[in-house]
Parts: C-alpha cells; sequence; structure tokens
C-alpha cells in the first residue's frame, strides 16, 4: 500500500463548545458529547472512529463484491459499538447484501467468503485490533425477486 499523507486542520471554539475539522474530503462539525460537558453540537471522536471502521468495512467489501463480478443489486450496512469491560471497543458490522433473481447459490457463498475476507483486509479495522479492540461481522444476504 503506497504512503498515504493526510492533513487535517481543526478550528475549536471555546472551552466545552464546538469546532470543525476540515480535510480534503471531509468538512464536519466536532463537538465535546453532552454527557460529558460539551456542546453535543458536532460529532465526537469515537463516532468518527467508528464511522472510519465502518466506512473501511463496506469499501473493502465494495470492492471485493465487484471484484468477483457479483449481481450485487443492493448493499447496506449498520454498525454498531460499544465498551468492553475492559474500556475497549466491541464494533458489529451488519453488512446486508441483495443479489439479483438470478444468483447462483455459488454467488452466495461467495458474499459470505467475502464477510470475512473484507474484515481481514480492512487496514483500520486491523489497526483497532491490533489496540485489542473487538469488530464482528454479522452479515446477511437476500436474493431478490426479479421485480
Amino acid at each position: 500500500m503506497a504512503n498515504q499523507n493526510i492533513t487535517l486542520e481543526t478550528v475549536w471554539n471555546g472551552n466545552q463548545g464546538e469546532g470543525v475539522i476540515h480535510s480534503r474530503n471531509i468538512d464536519t462539525k466536532i463537538a465535546i458529547p453532552e454527557a460529558m460537558g460539551g456542546t453535543g453540537a458536532g460529532t465526537d471522536p469515537k463516532e468518527m472512529l467508528i464511522s472510519s471502521a465502518a466506512a473501511c468495512y463496506s469499501m473493502t467489501l465494495a470492492s471485493m463484491l465487484e471484484a468477483r463480478k457479483l449481481p450485487v443489486t443492493e448493499f447496506t450496512m449498520r454498525s454498531e459499538a460499544g465498551m468492553t469491560e475492559e474500556n475497549n471497543l466491541q464494533i458489529v458490522h451488519y453488512p446486508q447484501i441483495t443479489l439479483s433473481a438470478e444468483a447462483t447459490e455459488k454467488e452466495v457463498q461467495s458474499v459470505d467468503r467475502a464477510f470475512s475476507s473484507a474484515d481481514k483486509a480492512c487496514a483500520v479495522g486491523n489497526i483497532l485490533k491490533k489496540a485489542d479492540n473487538e469488530i464482528s461481522i454479522e452479515g446477511s444476504i437476500s436474493v431478490g425477486t426479479g421485480e
């Protein structure tokens, strides 16, 4: 993988206020959560970290599905995260793949294998796992009705 240098600029207003993070493709409000005494008027670091893990996994999976030329008609994903007793993140990704009505059993099995392969190949997920965070995948596959 090529070395990727990323530059972010952060502008913060007030002690417990809010700010903005800018980069080439990000322009988002950030804030300390209300539960921690902040304004809650923007995303917080944990939400951004989980979003990064979800984006990495979903893009890795999408790339693998495309490379396998699978007849995907829809791909959605929900991710949930909490903290373990050891104070590490525990993330669960729930990818939902719909294949065309003509999909074969072999193609369904290929999607199922891709769930695990994408988890192993996701760079952000691997960084999190090295820091003793947990990531699991609970994927589902359906075959369309041809409508």
